[in-house]
C-alpha cells in the first residue's frame, strides 16, 4: 500500500518541533486516517546545551543526543539538520509542510497555501508577534529555497478567533487604527481548535455547553468556547496580554510602558526585551518561570507569585463567562494545565464561589474529568494536540491542491 507523508513544523525561538504523519491513498483519505510515524523536538538552538531527540511513534528513541558544536547553531542549521536527517530516514519527501504560524493578521481567516504574496504578507506581521512570526517563517523560507516546489501550508493560532463579535474583538480606539489592523487577535487557537474538535467526538454534551479552555503554558490564555465557536479570549493585539505567564506580564496598564519611556528613558528594544523576556513568573519571583521550581520553593518571593498566577487565571476566567452568560465548563490543557495538579487547585479554589469543586484523587491523575460529581461546573484535563490539527488542515489543502 503506498503511503503518503506529511510533515509538520513548529519553530520556535530557540526550538523546533516536527512531527511527521503518513497516510494511505490521498485524493480518499480523512483526517481520522492520518498515523503518527515519528515526533522530534530540537531544543537549546543557539547555545551550548542544544539537544536532539527524535522519538517513534511508540516513544522509542531513533537519536537522543547532545548537539556537536555548530550543528543547531540557529534554526535555519537546525532546519538543515531535519532536512538531512529525513532525507536518510523516510522513503520518500512529504506531499506537504505544514507550519504552525503564529499571526496571520486580519487577512487569515483560516490555514493557506503559501505563496509569494502571502509569505510576504506573514513576514511584514512580524512586528505584532517579535519572538514568533520570524522563527516561524524561518523553515518556510529555506524549504522554499531548497525545494521550491514542495507544498507548505500555514495555519494560524489567531484564526480560530475570526468568529468573535466586534464589541470583543476591537478596542476603544479611533476607528482608522481598527482598518489599519489594531485589534484582538486572540492566541493558541491551534490548540482550542484541537480541543472543541475533542469535544465534539468524545464529549458532545459538553460541546454544546458554555467552556472556558485554559491553555496554560509557558505561554498562557484562555478562551469561551460553544459549539466550536470562539466567543471570548484573554490575548489581543499581541502575546502579550491577558493571563500572567512565563516571562510575560498579561495584563498591564499600558501607562506603565509610557512611565518606563518617559521617566526610565527605556527605548522600544528595551522595553520589548522587559515584557517578552524578563516580567511574568521570572520578573514576579525573581527565581524562575517554571512552575516547578516556584512550587517547589520555600521563598515568599515565589509564593507570591503562584498567589498572583492562581488569582488572575481565576480572574480572567471568570470574566470569559460575560460574554456567554455563564460557565458550564473548564478545561485545562497544554503543559502546566495538562501536569501540575497543584496549580489547577489553586485557580479552581478561588472558583468556589462559582460552585466549582475539584475532586482531589481525580486531580491528580491528570486526566479526563477532576471535578467532583456534585460540582456545578465540570472542570476537565485534556492534552491538547496541534500537530495533528495542522497536519489534517494540510491533508485538506493537499487534497484540493
Amino acid at each position: 500500500m503506498s503511503q503518503e507523508m506529511i510533515l509538520v513544523i513548529n519553530a520556535g525561538s530557540s526550538s523546533l518541533k516536527f512531527h511527521w504523519y503518513e497516510v494511505a491513498h490521498l485524493a480518499r483519505a480523512k483526517p481520522q486516517d492520518l498515523t503518527l510515524r515519528f515526533a522530534g523536538h530540537l531544543s537549546g538552538i543557539g547555545s551550548e546545551q542544544a539537544y536532539i531527540q527524535i522519538r517513534r511513534a511508540d516513544q522509542t528513541a531513533v537519536v537522543e543526543r547532545a548537539a556537536r558544536p555548530g550543528e543547531l547553531s540557529d534554526l535555519a542549521a537546525a532546519q538543515q539538520y531535519l532536512a538531512q536527517w529525513l532525507s536518510t530516514s523516510v522513503e520518500r519527501p512529504p506531499i506537504a509542510v505544514g507550519h504552525r504560524i503564529v499571526h496571520g493578521g486580519p487577512r487569515m481567516h483560516e490555514s493557506i497555501i503559501i505563496d509569494d504574496e502571502s509569505l510576504d504578507y506573514l513576514d511584514a506581521l512580524a512586528p505584532l508577534a517579535p519572538l514568533h512570526q520570524r522563527n516561524n517563517l524561518i523553515p518556510v523560507h529555506v524549504i522554499k529555497a531548497h525545494w521550491p516546489d514542495l507544498l507548505q501550508v500555514a495555519c494560524f493560532d489567531t484564526a480560530f478567533h475570526r468568529t468573535q463579535d466586534e464589541v470583543v474583538s476591537r478596542y476603544a480606539l479611533p476607528d482608522s487604527f481598527y482598518q489599519e489592523g489594531v485589534r484582538r487577535y486572540g492566541f493558541h487557537g491551534l490548540s482550542y481548535q484541537f480541543i472543541s474538535q475533542y469535544l465534539r467526538t468524545e464529549l458532545p454534551d459538553i460541546h454544546d455547553q458554555r467552556v472556558v479552555v485554559a491553555h496554560l503554558g509557558s505561554g498562557a490564555s484562555a478562551a469561551m468556547i460553544q459549539r466550536g465557536r470562539s466567543l471570548d479570549t484573554t490575548m489581543g493585539f499581541t502575546a502579550l496580554d491577558g493571563l500572567p505567564m512565563g516571562t510575560r506580564p498579561g495584563r498591564l496598564d499600558a501607562g506603565v510602558v509610557l512611565w518606563w519611556m518617559q521617566q526610565k528613558k527605556f527605548d522600544a528594544n528595551e522595553i520589548q526585551h522587559l515584557l517578552y523576556n524578563c516580567s511574568g513568573m521570572k520578573g514576579l519571583s525573581g527565581l524562575s518561570a517554571d512552575m516547578r521550581t516556584l512550587l517547589a520553593s520555600d521563598d515568599p518571593r515565589a509564593q507570591l507569585a503562584l498567589d498572583y498566577y492562581a488569582h488572575h487565571c481565576a480572574e480572567c476566567i471568570t470574566g470569559l463567562g460575560v460574554v456567554s452568560q455563564g460557565i458550564d465548563a473548564l478545561v485545562f490543557t497544554a503543559g502546566v494545565g495538562e501536569n501540575s495538579p497543584a496549580i489547577r487547585a489553586r485557580i479552581v479554589s478561588r472558583l468556589s464561589w462559582l460552585g466549582a469543586k475539584l475532586d482531589k484523587q481525580r486531580n491528580e491523575s491528570n486526566s479526563g474529568r477532576i471535578s467532583t460529581d456534585d460540582s456545578k461546573i465540570s472542570i476537565w484535563v485534556i492534552p491538547t494536540n496541534e500537530e495533528i490539527v495542522i497536519a489534517r488542515d494540510a491533508l485538506r489543502l493537499a487534497q484540493q491542491h
